[in-house]
């Protein structure tokens, strides 16, 4: 009897699935794989899953086709904690990497080796590429207070920055690790907070190593990016821009150029109700910006996860809407291909509308960019289906996982 209680609560919940994908109300912008009711129930049942090990486990592939690199991402378990998971090349075996009592909060993947660090808690930890060894690289002395650290590794793997009191670069070959930059705060106030003049957090490595992109965070002023240069440990700053508009937080962060010398990112107005933004390129010496995709004449544009290919073009998904046209983000986001401005020469690349992603990971050559969508507009979970989508419209979609988030490239 207690087994047929169990089973009805998930009977129930796959009728119930199944009939609102039988609905006929319209479809604005659900997920873009023609198989949309075996991914929601593949979620239900993922949600009531046995117990995991360890051990690789293997799902029914759509494809032979290979992945450039493993996949990493975060998802929750079977006690409803997001873990670390691994999917290796051939888009079928996956790994349970962590195995930990609370929350990962955040982590980054060696590209060498495939290590791990990951917060968890108020705890930088550090492990193996299979998650052994698993040892604490920074203990926060407040329980309460979990960060953020932001790991971020070095292209070579031999460093680890990441964000405690300040900008931290580990040594992993030495394990010394060495508080570059400081954190700058105000005098103490009556009840002996201080507020930040301004913090500082990785946010990731320049393609030759050279270079570390850093969030600035502060109390009354907008947050920005810099360019930090470990040779000369200074940070290079963008231009002040005289609107209240600031880069770049936005959509999906910012991201280098393949040469190194400069970034892109989303710039946005700090308040606004409306889902929108402008791209900005930046010079990593000396700060220089360029800015396009303006809004104008109450047209406004969303441009989301930039990715600056090899081959010198920008790859992005794009939205446009008019600002009386009743929506306060675009309804429709494309997959666009362009020039290095966003601009010149832009392609529609595929037909789908992309307006419930949550996250993107492009593939290295622009090939195909792995999308982390929402099931409906309605649905509120922090996770959300895999695809990959080819920037080749001939090829069809391939679907990898139920559920995820953040989604990392390993070795």
């Amino acid at each position: 009897m207690s087994g047929l209680i169990r089973s009805f609560p998930v009977l129930a919940m796959m009728a119930i699935v199944m009939g609102a994908c039988a609905s006929p109300a319209p479809n604005i912008g659900g997920p873009s794989s023609s198989d949309q009711v075996a991914t929601i129930v593949a979620m239900t049942m993922q949600a009531i899953a046995p117990e995991t090990t360890g051990s690789p486990t293997s799902v029914p592939g759509t494809s032979t086709d290979s992945l450039p690199h493993s996949l990493y991402f975060v998802t929750r378990d079977n006690q409803s904690i997001r873990q670390i998971y691994r999917m290796e090349r051939d888009r079928k075996t996956t790994t349970q990497l962590t195995f930990e009592t609370v929350d990962v909060d955040d982590y980054d993947v060696s590209p060498v080796d495939g290590s791990i660090a990951y917060q968890v808690g108020n705890q930088l930890v550090l492990a193996n590429a299979d998650g052994s060894d698993r040892r604490v690289l920074v203990q926060g002395s407040d329980p309460d207070r979990s960060g953020p650290y932001r790991p971020a590794f070095s292209p070579d793997g031999q460093t680890l920055a990441y964000g405690q009191n300040g900008l931290n670069l580990y040594d992993l070959s030495t394990g010394a690790s060495k508080l570059v930059i400081e954190n700058q705060y105000g005098e103490p106030l009556p009840d002996g907070a201080r507020l930040p003049i301004e913090i500082y957090m990785p946010e990731r490595y320049s393609p030759d190593g050279r270079k570390l992109l850093v969030a600035l965070g502060h109390w009354e002023m907008l947050p920005s990016h810099a360019v930090y240069d470990p040779d000369t440990n200074t940070l290079v700053r963008y231009e002040e821009v005289k609107d209240y508009i600031y880069c770049c937080s936005f959509h999906g962060g910012p991201v280098w150029s393949p040469d190194s010398a400069s970034f892109y990112g989303v710039a946005s107005v700090h308040d606004t109700v409306y889902q929108s933004g402008e791209l900005w390129k930046v010079d990593a010496g000396s700060g220089a910006l360029t800015r396009t995709l303006k809004a104008e004449d109450g047209l406004m544009n969303l441009p989301r996860e930039l990715f600056a290919a090899p081959d010198g073009q920008l790859y992005f998904f794009l939205g446009t809407y008019r600002m009386d046209s009743g929506y306060f983000d675009a309804p429709v986001l494309e997959l666009v291909r362009s020039g290095p401005d966003g601009v010149t020469g832009r392609t529609v690349l595929r037909q789908e509308n992309f307006v419930l992603m949550k996250q993107a990971l492009w593939a290295p050559d622009a090939s195909f960019v792995i999308v982390v969508s929402s099931v409906g507009r309605n649905w509120d979970q922090e996770s959300g289906v895999l695809e990959l989508h080819y920037t080749d419209a001939q090829k069809k979609t391939v679907w990898l996982a139920p559920s995820g988030q953040q989604p990392r490239w390993g070795p």
